[in-house]
């Protein structure tokens, strides 16, 4: 039985997988941004590409 418990202290004591979670974190995060700001962001690239076309269209 005292190998089980050495087992399971040393499982619980291994940080290899840390870097994994945090990176699923942050991403979980950043799409939940996008999400909540879907419309500002759409409006915001459409208005970059507005003013794009319009300079573009100056030079030409």
């Amino acid at each position: 039985m005292s190998w089980l418990k050495k087992a399971w202290m040393e499982f619980l004591s291994d940080e290899s997988g840390m870097g994994v979670v945090e990176v699923i974190l942050i991403i979980v995060v950043l799409i939940a941004m996008v999400i909540i700001f879907k419309e500002q962001i759409t409006n915001l690239v459409n208005n970059i590409w507005k003013s794009i076309n319009q300079n573009a269209k100056k030079i030409y």
